[in-house]
């Protein structure tokens, strides 16, 4: 667990600085989507938009090719970049002060943390280990919904109290709890359904029980808090709501595939318990799971894993 900790925080990391540098680019070019609704929606005072203008004028003449435009590509100034950022920020508030996180939300967080915590998690073990195991937490796919969820909880909890204008101490607590808890139900299921561990705090100092231990909770409040900071606001503005026909399509697969996943995965580590302690298969659907996710097939996919 101290690995998945470890890699939420490179996750907080890794996309706030690719938020981060985005948006300079974006906002130093004057181009982009994010400028074109600013001025759509008159955010920017006069001097900002003549700017913009002028920028926008300068790459249509260099794609046409005119002798006489300057090499120099235009941008906006250290104080129009100001104004654009301020902008920003409250056309995002704005965003969040209506927003109702709902299915189309949770399915695309979900998503980008398993995919992003599954690849730092294994960089990290590499850079730091020069292991190169396989690390993810499903059957199908680049997934570990450790990660899912982590992402999913902090950004829903830290939404809502973002909306009840809460204290950083009282999101630091909240985060504790709700990380402890994560780790408790997470161990003791994986042992007492799955017949597997990832991680044992019971010689750690400060445990509390052999999946909670006291300096892990003291970083999941820090988590939080970065999270409710840093991340969670421009995340969820990024992500947004269900605009077009074609996003509701593609998310609603997306969450069909992943449920389908989860499911299986589930099914899988209950055929491997159950062939543990000699029982047959029950059902045409487990002998096509001992045929297809042998032992051999489930210890190679889940390498950090120990079975019992």
């Amino acid at each position: 667990m101290l690995v998945l900790i470890a890699t939420l925080f490179a996750l907080i990391v890794v996309i706030g600085g690719v938020i981060y540098g985005i948006r300079v680019l974006v906002v130093r070019s004057g181009f982009g989507r994010t400028i074109r609704h600013l001025v759509e929606e008159q955010r920017l005072s006069d001097d900002v938009r003549q700017a913009i203008d002028d920028a926008q004028k300068w790459r249509d003449e260099r794609k046409l090719s005119m002798p006489h435009v300057s090499k120099k590509k235009p941008h906006l100034t250290r104080v129009q970049r100001a104004k654009v950022r301020a902008a920003h920020i409250e056309r995002r508030e704005d965003f969040l002060d209506k927003l109702h996180i709902g299915w189309y939300q949770i399915v695309l967080l979900f998503f980008v943390g398993s995919v992003l915590g599954l690849f730092l998690e294994e960089t990290w073990m590499f850079v730091t280990a020069g292991l190169t195991q396989s690390r993810v937490g499903l059957v199908w796919g680049p997934f570990s919904p450790l990660y899912g969820v982590g992402a999913t909880l902090l950004t829903v909890i830290t939404f809502y109290m973002r909306r009840k204008h809460c204290a950083p101490w009282q999101v630091f607590l909240v985060a504790l709890v709700v990380g402890g808890l994560l780790e408790q139900i997470t161990g003791w299921s994986m042992s007492t359904f799955m017949h597997a561990s990832s991680w044992d705090y019971s010689n750690v100092p400060g445990a509390i029980t052999q999946w909670v231990a006291v300096p892990f909770l003291v970083f999941w409040g820090a988590l939080g808090l970065v999270w409710y900071v840093c991340i969670m606001p421009e995340l969820l503005f990024i992500i947004g709501e269900p605009t077009t026909p074609r996003r509701v399509i593609l998310v609603s697969l997306l969450g069909v595939y992943l449920a389908l996943d989860v499911f299986m995965t589930l099914s899988c580590f209950n055929r491997v318990a159950e062939r543990h302690d000699g029982i047959p298969p029950a059902t045409g659907f487990d002998v096509w799971i001992d045929q297809n996710y042998t032992d051999e097939f489930m210890s190679d996919r889940f390498q950090n894993m120990n079975f019992s």
